[in-house]
């Protein structure tokens, strides 16, 4: 598959995920706090909306696992790029981008490959498609609403691919260019220096690329901001401090219908989802220190 397609279908993965919460006409003013179950995807989703990810990761989980989180990412956390899909391929699809000259080597890969391919690239989009849905299949991590909801999207996310102007060689010259500028400006060109920058000033320089990823899918048909706006979310029901809410909205025109659990810790309200996954993500153990090497025997 061509690097670029490859690029551009992960970005698309990758901001995909953003559809999955709700966010109120902006007439509305969204919620300082999550104090309504349903708060705990509008609070959340509006930063996503904004392309926040520092306000996003606060106020998706308590305070105390927040900073549990941020003491972690230095021992390998990602917490909440964990929460996109294909999550783990970001570092590399940064890495690719940012690279001296990387634009005329993409550009010349799809012209070798897809300009105008239009069945090549269905062929491709099938094929990261089928991955993704194995790959979710087999998620232990996931619950059976998880895998239902990443399902649907990854269904949504395969039928806008297919459909999408994705062989048109002078649209991707410009969707290159615009991501290889937005990924050289994060400064997170490989996985250490995800480590070195720390969580909050990581995620910091992420937002600005989000954003592009954004703009780009906008103009091959996939506008994310929309499908925020357009989300239908409502209350099926609460039991004390847990309730269930159900979720619909359309991906490029194509319907997700799905269910999100939802629970109260102290006065607010947090997707349970992100709780257990930011949880498991804070318990990674620091990387063990090397042996000393023994010392040479001075007698």
């Amino acid at each position: 598959m061509s690097a670029t397609v490859r690029l551009l279908l992960l970005a698309a993965a990758l901001a995909g995920a953003t559809t999955a919460c709700k966010r109120e006409p902006p007439a509305t003013a969204a919620p300082a706090a999550a104090a309504r179950p349903v708060d705990a995807m509008l609070l959340p989703a509006r930063h996503l909306h904004d392309d926040d990810l520092v306000a996003f990761a606060r106020d998706a989980v308590p305070p105390a696992l927040h900073a549990r989180l941020e003491a972690a990412w230095e021992n390998g956390s990602r917490w909440p790029l964990d929460e996109l899909p294909l999550h783990e391929r970001l570092p590399d699809l940064l890495a690719t981008l940012a690279e001296e000259g990387s634009e005329a080597r993409l550009r010349q890969a799809f012209r070798t490959q897809f300009a105008g391919a239009d069945g090549e690239l269905r062929g491709a989009v099938e094929t990261l498609g089928l991955f993704a849905m194995h790959y979710v299949q087999n998620d232990e991590a996931l619950d059976e609403n998880e895998r239902e909801r990443r399902m649907q999207l990854i269904d949504a996310l395969g039928r806008w691919g297919l459909d999408a102007p994705l062989a048109d060689p002078a649209r991707a010259d410009a969707a290159i260019a615009r991501l290889a500028t937005a990924a050289r400006a994060t400064g997170l060109h490989d996985r250490e220096a995800f480590a070195a920058a720390g969580m909050e000033d990581a995620l910091r320089r992420l937002s600005p690329f989000l954003a592009e990823v954004k703009r780009v899918l906008a103009d091959y048909g996939l506008d994310i901001d929309a499908s925020l706006s357009g989300v239908d979310a409502g209350l099926e029901r609460q039991t004390g401090d847990s309730a269930l809410l159900r979720v619909r909205y359309e991906v490029a025109g194509h319907p997700v219908d799905t269910r999100i659990e939802v629970e109260r810790q102290g006065e607010r309200w947090y997707r349970s989802d992100y709780l257990r996954h930011a949880e498991a993500s804070a318990r990674i153990p620091a990387p063990r220190a090397p042996p000393a090497a023994p010392q040479a025997d001075g007698g």
